[in-house]
């Protein structure tokens, strides 16, 4: 687009400050913010700014009257299943993933900000024995998971990894991948595409410049995956793959099953088309949304959304009435993910916006850093499209299994390297011991209670109050996707801390102890 028919428009959406500075710059600076301005709909962003200032001035409405919890046929759950039906439902999950019908999708867009770092979460690593990465650990779960699928059908398995990131995030992902030969999977199985960027607007609905030559841009949030989705063309890739579901789930979760064979196939039997993963909400305070049905629509609840006393309501059998808590895992059908990637459906999906101070240029060209805010950001949240589905599933797992996010740097109370690496330890301690390997100190003296949870004689995790810390235990996931493939550490006496990897040839584990 020319400048004058660029400033014309700009001039007539009421953002013509957007070129106030046009005659200063270099020719390099003059191409860059012209395709920049280029790219802007302005018809949208003023549509999205009149949606945000009716948000902003509206004082939040409690949605209590509303709310219906989610009816029994569409729930499951990993602890009230009978082994028998669980079995059932990996079976039917791997059966999918050995047919080559589903693939992951990674929502990676965020960087350690809050963890003290200027890189991309995934490639931070909590402190493990094997100095592994969040990148390294989900790459080999899926090379794991292709076994498991072959095992089943006889096929070769490719279970494809398609990682959305964002402008600060792709460029140090793609290289950490190259330079890592991407973790032994194939290149062209693992597919990087970018989610979109939207303006910051002040809070009178002007495009906010950064500086004079660039506009000020955040990334459109996790929601907007579905724009990305059908704008980059991955659908057809996942329909040239002959891709059916989808696993979508956040990258800063450490114990994430990547396409759980259990939850693909609870979906699957379900015929679903859209499906959460959750964990119990026991605490009505805790600061999670929730999965839940309002004006009989399927949605992730907030906490701020409703009051105290609906937090609080229990059934007959003393659980929460509202007790799905979110945890950003999903499934989708490439059916559904098509039909909500269409325009009717995505530009139904809210902008969530928040006051932020984000750093301008003034009327001189001077640089500024706001103490108060200044401007809104928008994004949309990934979860926001249950509400289209009609066959919903929710399938309820134990936090301490799969849920452990990355959100703090240590010195936190909650969501640090160190809690992760704890919670993932633990994770795999239950492993062994109900492999029936036994944990020992130096001098042969067993350990004999632990703090969190541990397997009981009949297989159930039970919470002990024990004095000693939990043993530090670390199990490839080469060698084990959840815990199976552990027959070798049967009546083994180990020192922790233990490492427990595959062995170069691939047949076998190699385990060593005492790892310093």
């Amino acid at each position: 687009m020319e400048i004058e028919q660029l400033r014309s428009s700009f001039n007539a959406a009421g953002q013509g400050h957007l070129l106030q500075f046009w005659d200063t710059l270099t020719d390099v600076d003059k191409k860059n913010l012209a395709k920049e301005l280029s790219s802007i709909n302005l018809e949208d962003v003023n549509s999205y700014f009149k949606d945000a200032e009716q948000m902003l001035k509206t004082v939040s409405e409690k949605i209590d009257d509303h709310l219906r919890p989610l009816s029994p046929e569409v729930c499951g759950s990993v602890t009230r299943s009978d082994p028998v039906k669980l079995k059932e439902y990996e079976k039917l999950g791997l059966t999918e993933i050995g047919s080559n019908r589903v693939a992951v999708l990674l929502l990676a867009g965020g960087q350690g900000t809050r963890l003290g770092v200027a890189y991309p979460k995934g490639m931070y690593n909590v402190g493990l024995p094997s100095g592994k990465t969040l990148y390294q650990i989900q790459a080999e779960r899926i090379l794991r998971l292709q076994k498991l699928g072959e095992s089943v059908t006889g096929k070769t398995c490719c279970v494809p990894w398609y990682i959305m990131t964002s402008e600060h995030t792709k460029d140090a992902t793609e290289t950490f991948f190259r330079n890592h030969n991407f973790f032994g999977l194939r290149p062209e199985n693992v597919i990087l595409f970018e989610q979109g960027l939207l303006p910051c607007l002040t809070l009178d609905g002007k495009i906010i410049l950064e500086t004079p030559s660039k506009v000020a841009l955040s990334p459109d949030g996790n929601g907007g995956l579905y724009r990305a989705l059908k704008k980059q063309k991955i659908l057809e890739d996942m329909e040239r793959r002959g891709i059916e579901c989808i696993h979508v789930y956040c990258v800063d979760n450490i114990l994430v099953k990547m396409a759980d064979p259990v939850f693909i196939g609870f979906c699957r039997g379900k015929k679903a088309e859209c499906g959460a993963k959750v964990v119990e909400k026991t605490i009505p305070q805790e600061a999670v949304g929730v999965v839940c049905k309002v004006n009989e629509r399927y949605q992730v609840v907030e906490y701020s959304e409703i009051t105290l006393s609906t937090a609080e309501k229990r059934g007959p059998d003393g659980r929460l009435v509202f007790n799905g808590g979110n945890i950003c895992n999903h499934f989708f059908t490439l059916d559904f993910l098509k039909h909500v990637c269409e325009k009717p459906q995505e530009s139904q999906l809210k902008h969530h916006v928040a006051k932020k101070k984000i750093p301008y240029v003034d009327a001189n060209g001077k640089a500024v850093k706001p103490d108060t805010p200044n401007g809104i950001k928008m994004e949309k949240f990934v979860f926001d499209v249950f509400q289209f589905a009609t066959n919903f599933a929710v399938w309820e797992v134990i936090r301490e299994d799969e849920f452990s996010p990355l959100k703090n740097a240590d010195g936190a109370a909650k969501d640090t390297p160190t809690t992760c690496r704890q919670d993932l330890c633990a994770l795999h301690l239950r492993y062994a011991i109900s492999a029936g390997a036994n944990f020992v100190h130096a001098d042969g003296t067993p350990y004999t209670t632990f703090k969190g949870k541990q397997p009981s004689n009949n297989g159930d995790c039970v919470s002990t109050n024990g004095l000693e810390d939990i043993p530090v235990c670390e199990i490839s996931p080469l060698v084990s996707y959840a815990g199976e493939g552990l027959e070798d550490l049967s009546g083994r006496k180990l020192q922790p801390p233990v490492v427990i990897e595959a062995k170069a040839d691939g047949q076998g584990i190699d385990v060593r102890e005492n790892v310093q």
